[in-house]
């Protein structure tokens, strides 16, 4: 039954998606979607092109495109590298032996979910330097913080962990903060695409040239913007009035994504972790002959900066 289900899915991968998406079966979940008819064009037009200036996505099972590209079209976010709200990552599903697109949010999109709420006021997260914890409370979460006003001197200086902002219009406050040591220990213990001993070796310098391919996940090549989104979630989990919208992103994230006729998402993770934790799915679509365990997953995009997620 699983070779056959394999078979069905290699034969899907091969279909073009400027090809699937002009078939009924598609026109019709995006037209079910999306009920305004200029609103599907305009859709379609913009995930053809999305897809088409993407050779990782283009290696992708269409369905999978669909499904992540609707569902952020259905939370009125942008797919727009330049916004950062939302990504669709590449990964290799184990399960059917293809190459599926999961939906990442992005940081900018927590944010513009959160907001539109209409109940929080501000939700944010940093990156804390060596100077600017002044005190911390892990029984309250209350922190004190000392900024650096020296943007040069602030860049320049050591992280030594992550602080996360929460307010509601009624003057709810809460705030988080997580050192780096345990955000390592953390990423450590929930996501297998990260090892705390090959990100060490990777700071040292110990990783020859031509395996860094192996390292590629985003935890390793900007682990300062996880561990901040991590920080976000685990806020937006906690103590965040979360909408309809925002629940559908948040459980999202890094799942496989399903719709049904009547055009409703259902999120499958792949492995068990923290309820609050982001999990990247399980391997990216360059692997090659043998992946460490290190490395068995995906990540968002290459070269994004903080601010853009």
């Amino acid at each position: 039954m699983s070779q056959s289900n394999n078979q069905i899915g290699q034969r899907q991968n091969k279909v073009p998606f400027t090809v699937a998406i002009t078939t009924p079966t598609y026109q019709k979940l995006v037209n079910g979607t999306l009920s305004d008819p200029k609103r599907a064009r305009q859709f379609v037009a913009a995930i053809t092109s999305a897809v088409s200036t993407n050779p990782a996505l283009q290696e992708c099972e269409p369905g999978s495109v669909l499904s992540g590209a609707l569902l952020g079209e259905s939370l009125n976010l942008s797919p727009s590298p330049q916004l950062g709200q939302y990504y669709l990552v590449p990964f290799k599903d184990k399960k059917s032996g293809t190459t599926k697109a999961t939906f990442i949010p992005g940081y900018k999109g927590y944010i513009q979910l959160a907001l539109r709420s209409g109940t929080c006021r501000n939700l944010d997260a940093k990156e804390v330097k060596e100077g600017e914890l002044i005190e911390y409370d892990p029984f309250t979460g209350d922190v004190k913080l000392q900024p650096i006003k020296d943007p040069k001197k602030r860049a320049n200086a050591k992280t030594i962990g992550y602080f996360g902002i929460y307010e509601n219009i009624s003057g709810f406050r809460k705030t988080m903060y997580m050192s780096k040591e345990e955000m390592i220990i953390y990423a450590d213990t929930y996501s297998s695409a990260f090892s705390a001993k090959a990100y060490e070796k990777l700071l040292k310098g110990e990783i020859p040239q031509n395996d860094l391919w192996k390292y590629s996940s985003f935890w390793y090549k900007n682990f300062d913007v996880m561990a901040c989104k991590t920080i976000l979630r685990k806020l937006c989990s906690k103590w965040v009035d979360m909408s309809i919208e925002m629940r559908n992103a948040y459980l999202a994230d890094g799942a496989t994504i399903s719709q049904d006729k009547e055009g409703t998402f259902t999120f499958e993770s792949s492995d068990p972790v923290e309820d609050d934790f982001y999990t990247e799915p399980s391997y990216t679509v360059e692997e090659e002959e043998e992946i460490p365990e290190a490395q068995s997953e995906t990540e968002e995009p290459e070269e994004i900066s903080f601010d853009e997620l």
